[in-house]
């Protein structure tokens, strides 16, 4: 018997807020009810997980969400920005007793803070998920692993789940608010197939102050008791490129892009969605860190998360000069 037709490359599930960015080179409030006018506000789509689907959506895949906002302006602002980018979010729930999360950020293109109101981001629960709409995937990714609240600790089987059934996977930790860097992160590199920290993230998890001994640590972590060679580290560096790893053989580095980034924000994610994009084609782990390089840099050409990301001939193009 044939199995579910596999016109999903990449599920992205997880949280779906958006970005109100402002945008200054001194983006600092003052308090004390000083009123400072700063170059730009916008509100974009935001969340780890939504920016990662837009770049992958960006370059060709077929993207398909799932995940939770409220009955509201926001909420449905995200929706309709995901659709129009190609995405099929029809298994997303909207949930009328839930506030759609947002995000403030204040960016000065080379350093940002980021305030978050919680609302709906970790209310995505993988129980829900339509087992058709899994079925269908070739690969599953869940960003901002520490902020899913309602399904961290059955994410790892989830993902194993997957996994047996011939679904690779990939996940992204982003910042940790505990400050506890742990939550089940080591259950969760036994189960994927890749994993995106930058360097701050790989070094914070796996308590160690070199990048290169943190993403072999973290990759003999997800090697433990598998045979297959375990999970591909893959960190990123920003100016500094970005390297990868598994338990054993090489490491690999890639020097980063040359731009002069205007913002940021999700730069780390449209890494992630450019790697896979290579790596779903079968590219080499180099050639996966080249196209997530450039895709990241690319997208800090713009305000916001995704009105940067590259197409796939822009990609390809940036490629083209790429050193390899």
């Amino acid at each position: 018997m044939n199995g579910p037709i596999k016109d999903i490359d990449i599920l992205a599930i997880g949280e779906i807020n958006p970005d109100i960015v402002v945008s200054d080179p001194d983006p600092v409030p003052v308090f004390d009810e000083v009123e400072r006018v700063v170059e730009s506000v916008h509100m974009t789509v935001g969340s780890s997980s939504a920016i990662f689907a837009c770049g992958a959506a960006r370059l060709g895949l077929r993207v398909a969400y799932f995940g939770v906002v409220g009955d509201d302006a926001f909420g449905r602002f995200m929706l309709d920005a995901l659709r129009s980018r190609g995405i099929d979010t029809s298994a997303c729930l909207v949930d009328p007793a839930q506030r759609t999360g947002s995000t403030v950020i204040l960016t000065s293109g080379r350093d940002r803070a980021i305030l978050t109101e919680m609302g709906a981001i970790g209310a995505m629960d993988v129980d829900t998920i339509p087992e058709s709409l899994v079925g269908r995937a070739r690969h599953i990714h869940s960003g901002c692993f520490y902020l899913q609240e309602t399904s961290r600790d059955r994410l790892p089987g989830f993902f194993a789940a997957a996994r047996a059934r011939g679904i690779t996977t990939s996940f992204d930790t982003n910042w940790d608010p505990t400050g506890n860097w742990d939550g089940g992160v080591a259950a969760m590199l036994g189960a994927c197939d890749i994993f995106f920290p930058n360097a701050t993230e790989a070094r914070r998890i796996a308590r160690l102050d070199d990048v290169e001994e943190a993403a072999r640590a973290l990759a003999r972590v997800g090697a433990a008791g598998r045979t297959d060679g375990g999970p591909i580290v893959a960190v990123k560096l920003g100016a500094a490129g970005a390297l990868a790893c598994r338990a054993e053989g090489p490491l690999i580095r890639v020097p980063a892009m040359r731009v002069e980034p205007l913002d940021t924000t999700g730069a780390g994610d449209s890494f992630n969605a450019g790697f896979l994009r290579a790596w779903l084609d079968g590219a080499d782990l180099p050639d996966c860190l080249r196209w997530g390089a450039v895709s990241g840099a690319i997208s800090t050409r713009q305000l916001g998360g995704i009105d940067g990301q590259p197409t796939l001939d822009e990609a390809l193009a940036a490629l083209e000069g790429f050193p390899r």
